[in-house]
């Protein structure tokens, strides 16, 4: 294949990509699509590697019919498509967290201490040039990074033909009480990001719709 032969499809597949608003429950994804998928968001980039994210599959049936009244923008993937996505965005996540000491000795091998340059580094870069100093800023910072596996699994998933629709209408306190109830989650640990479902459209897509890219992007030389 060459350069302008992927240019061409990269730039198709982004086209052909729509928040799809109606899914057609018939058409199920493979599971090899769907692994392919669910690896993307695996292999996905985040704020020093520290991956502050968990993703909720959800296939019940029953949950996805007693999530519709407190999801309201959620309705046309919980009963169409395929499959649906809860994404966590985690607590906490500081330089002397139990997190942050699992991913740098289970996941990245390394030696922790909170003395370390790395935890020192980390310490600053959350206190002082984020000013990261709050349990609310701190779970923004981390739902922030949760976006990235997001495009990262829609833009796969329009590479492979899959529909997707990402979601943010929903209660998020409700459907947080509501997967702590569950015990799907620990509200301790855990809150809830967004929610994104994937399938194949049932209908047809409208013409794609945006600003030029010179009101948008600015050169400064």
């Amino acid at each position: 294949m060459t350069n302008k032969e992927l240019k061409t499809i990269i730039l198709q597949a982004h086209s052909n990509r729509f928040a799809t608003k109606k899914f057609d429950p018939t058409q199920k994804i493979s599971s090899e699509d769907w692994g392919t998928i669910l690896e993307t968001a695996r292999l996905s980039p985040s704020s020093f590697g520290y991956e502050p994210w968990k993703f909720l599959v959800v296939d019940n049936k029953e949950i996805r019919e007693e999530l519709k009244p407190i999801a309201w923008g959620a309705v046309n993937s919980l009963e169409g498509a395929d499959k649906v996505i809860i994404a966590l965005a985690r607590k906490n996540v500081t330089f002397n967290s139990p997190h942050v000491q699992h991913i740098v000795e289970d996941v990245l091998h390394l030696p922790y201490s909170e003395d370390s340059q790395q935890s020192q580094f980390f310490k600053k870069f959350q206190e002082v040039d984020f000013n990261l100093t709050s349990e609310a800023s701190l779970f923004s910072w981390a739902a922030k990074q949760t976006y990235i596996p997001l495009a990262n699994m829609m833009t796969t998933a329009a590479l492979l033909g899959i529909d997707s629709c990402p979601i943010e209408g929903f209660n998020i306190n409700a459907v947080d009480r509501y997967l702590s109830k569950k015990e799907l989650i620990d509200l301790a640990e855990f809150g809830v990001s967004y929610m994104v479902g994937f399938g194949y459209r049932a209908t047809d897509i409208p013409e794609k719709k945006r600003q030029p890219l010179d009101s948008i992007v600015e050169v400064i030389r």
